[in-house]
């Protein structure tokens, strides 16, 4: 079955050679869909079994949203106001929704996944990574995992999140655990494998004994770096061709010239640091050394509850010195580089059917339009959600 979201005014399709500048432009067109991927970009007025009638909107690629903790229970709204009156931003925070996650079912966990996924799409997200990481134990780190995989194959094992209370005190012996009992067991349910290298949870050499472990499974890494304060973490994630290292908060020249060397993805975001009151990053050094970047969402309980890529696109414009056609590139082909795909985050044919509907002539509306909910519809391969 075909379907033509027809007469669109402005399609970003992400493919240069098929339009205008990087975005690869195109105008007065419409997208042909059969099943769950792309077949072609025609001017509009095409005939299909289904046609939506864009009435000249902008249409955009999905948003792949290359870093999130959707898997949790319990709230953290109460440190949100602390911080908000002052209060700095803590790693061991983490240790509360470790608690609740814990003390959920699979059934509440699930419920509670199901309605942020459905968000994320509203808000249209496409591609969603998702880690684990408030189990912090190993069957309770592989139950997030299978969870996470019933909606995604892009799942991450953040088993070195912070060290649990129960080995404070004890954070090499928890490392070992993750190393030799924990990856082995969730080796099977994850792409990924994910650790928060910074002061309050672990140091470089621990996170570097993790990724190397995930590395001899087979597993791809990615790293939380240079977050609260500089650190080892992105000239690590380098070292170990790690496919992101995401906040990059704290950016030395050294850790610049380290990202344009390798072949990691820079992967901001903005939410967090608004949420935190933490320094927003300065993108513009990152780009204009060369270096591939990702926005991502950071959608967790306590530092970033958002799925709003709109926002962290808006965020990335103002605060970060990016371009509005940075900002959305970063948020679509960017996040897929990050997650090492090169099919998604782009409309060409043979891509999938991933497109989002902006309710708007333009894509610049999304940071013009700051708060507004612009997603009108959301295609996921092929089906609108």
């Amino acid at each position: 079955m075909t379907l033509a979201i027809d007469h669109i005014g402005l399609l970003v399709t992400n493919e240069p050679e098929l339009g205008e500048g990087p975005l690869g432009l195109r105008r007065n067109v419409a997208l042909v869909v059969d099943g769950p991927a792309v077949t072609a970009v025609e001017p509009a007025g095409v005939a299909a079994d289904e046609v939506y009638d864009a009435g000249g909107r902008c249409v955009i690629p999905g948003f792949v949203d290359s870093h999130t903790h959707l898997v949790f229970a319990g709230d953290r709204s109460d440190e949100f106001v602390a911080r908000m009156a002052g209060t700095p931003y803590q790693a061991g925070g983490i240790t509360t929704t470790v608690a609740a996650t814990r003390a959920a079912s699979d059934q509440e966990l699930a419920a509670l996944l199901a309605r942020r996924l459905d968000e994320s799409r509203r808000n249209g997200i496409t591609t969603v990574e998702i880690k684990s990481g408030y189990g912090l134990t190993v069957p309770d780190e592989v139950r997030l995992l299978r969870l996470a995989g019933a909606v995604t194959t892009e799942t991450t094992l953040l088993g070195a999140h912070v060290v649990p209370p129960e080995y404070e005190g004890q954070a090499d012996d928890y490392v070992e655990l993750v190393c030799t009992v924990m990856l082995p067991a969730a080796a099977g349910s994850c792409r990924w494998v994910d650790a928060f290298c910074e002061q309050g949870a672990f140091d470089a050499d621990q996170c570097r004994a993790v990724l190397g472990a995930a590395a001899r499974q087979g597993l791809g890494t990615r790293l939380h770096a240079n977050q609260l304060g500089p650190g080892p973490g992105v000239q690590l994630a380098v070292e170990l061709g790690c496919a992101s290292a995401d906040h990059c908060t704290y950016l030395s020249d050294l850790d610049i010239e380290a990202l344009a060397a390798g072949s990691t993805v820079a992967t901001f975001l903005p939410a967090t640091d608004f949420s935190t009151r933490q320094p927003y990053p300065d993108a513009r050094r990152v780009l204009d050394a060369g270096v591939a970047v990702a926005l991502a969402t950071n959608c967790n309980p306590g530092s970033s509850f958002t799925s709003s890529m709109a926002l962290c696109i808006a965020l990335a414009v103002r605060d970060l010195g990016m371009t509005i056609d940075e900002a959305l590139q970063a948020a679509t082909i960017g996040g897929a580089r990050a997650l090492r795909r090169n099919d998604v985050g782009r409309l060409g044919p043979g891509s999938p059917a991933d497109a989002v509907v902006l309710d708007a002539p333009s894509y610049t509306h999304l940071v013009y339009r700051p708060g507004m909910q612009l997603v009108a519809r959301t295609l996921v391969a092929g089906r609108w959600w």
